[in-house]
């Protein structure tokens, strides 16, 4: 008892710790005097007016820390860039440091509060783990969403980009048309390209980038085409014209696929929240008659083996109802 008393304190004062350096890195990460540092000094060397909101998206996409010692540390992390590129993607401007941070901070008040209702150390790292994954699974419910948007945003934008070129505009300054007259976050993307350029960035280099900081199918095929009319010439408006005839298609179908796939999704949501609420309708009614899965190793075993198998029947629901278009 005495032992596990003492590693309560431990955890718990871990956990308050990183959760006030989780709080600080993500205050730090927007209202630094680095992050201020750098936005004026771009804003200097910027032709543009937007150089501030640019200077941001680049310094959080380049430092993985407000920390030197900190940022020296995670840049020695295998493939850590991949995790900083899908915060970049999610636009929701958290640093690599922040967001583990917030993963520890969860992970150990959780671990702390199951521990103290004697729930069994399995049990208690598992749900710990969970909550872990909170952050995580918002920022990749983020990402996808801001793709969504873009996607829904694109067609408008490569019309606009068409027009422009037949009234006479360079590619160059339609792609600023797109950034100062269509509304966010297409226009946030398309702008930090034009900036890019406007910094001696190549033109397939810039585009290129916003291919990757934007993983979305449709944008890629606009990325394609615009490289591919550089080497081969041709009429870009028309083709631009066709590609945002075929985005808005291709959004229909999406459209139909979702409303045909509604009836499963639904299933899978009922059938992974039922068992959570009819355990819990049972303990209100009688808190005894589940305590046996909570205190029996048995039991425990059995809960163990359950969550297992409906996550893998989630898994498996969710891949029957995704369908790519």
């Amino acid at each position: 008892m005495i032992g596990t008393y003492y590693l309560f304190i431990v955890l718990g004062v871990l956990a308050v710790v990183l959760l006030m350096e989780g709080l600080y890195l993500a205050w730090n990460a927007r209202r630094g005097a680095q992050a201020r540092s750098i936005a004026r000094r771009l804003e200097t060397l910027s032709a543009g007016g937007h150089a501030p909101d640019v200077a941001r998206k680049l310094s959080r996409r380049r430092a993985l820390s407000d920390f030197g010692w900190l940022d020296s540390l995670l840049l020695a992390v295998p493939r850590i860039h991949v995790l900083d590129r899908l915060l970049v993607q999610s636009g929701i401007g958290l640093s690599v440091a922040t967001l583990l941070g917030l993963t520890l901070a969860a992970f150990g008040l959780a671990l702390v509060l199951l521990l103290s209702l004697n729930l069994g150390l399995s049990l208690a790292l598992a749900g710990a783990l969970a909550v872990g994954g909170l952050p995580w699974l918002i920022v990749i419910n983020q990402r996808q969403k801001r793709i969504d948007k873009i996607d829904s945003q694109l067609p408008d934008a490569l019309d606009l980009i068409g027009r422009a070129l037949r009234a006479g505009h360079a590619f160059q300054g339609a792609l600023q048309m797109v950034a100062t007259e269509s509304p966010e976050p297409v226009a946030g993307e398309f702008r930090i390209t034009f900036d890019e350029i406007n910094f001696g960035v190549p033109l397939d280099a810039a585009l290129t980038n916003l291919a990757t900081r934007v993983p979305s199918t449709d944008l890629r095929y606009f990325v394609i085409a615009v490289l591919i009319h550089r080497e081969t010439g041709g009429n870009l408006a028309e083709l631009l014209d066709n590609l945002s005839h075929l985005m808005r298609e291709r959004m229909k179908l999406r459209g139909t696929i979702r409303v045909l796939s509604a009836e499963g999704k639904l299933s899978a949501w009922i059938l992974g929240i039922l068992p959570f609420a009819l355990a819990g309708l049972l303990n209100a009614v009688n808190p005894g008659f589940m305590s046996i899965l909570f205190l029996d190793p048995t039991g425990r075993q059995l809960l163990a083996t359950s969550l297992v198998l409906m996550l893998f029947g989630a898994i498996w629901l969710w891949r029957l109802t995704k369908i790519r278009v």
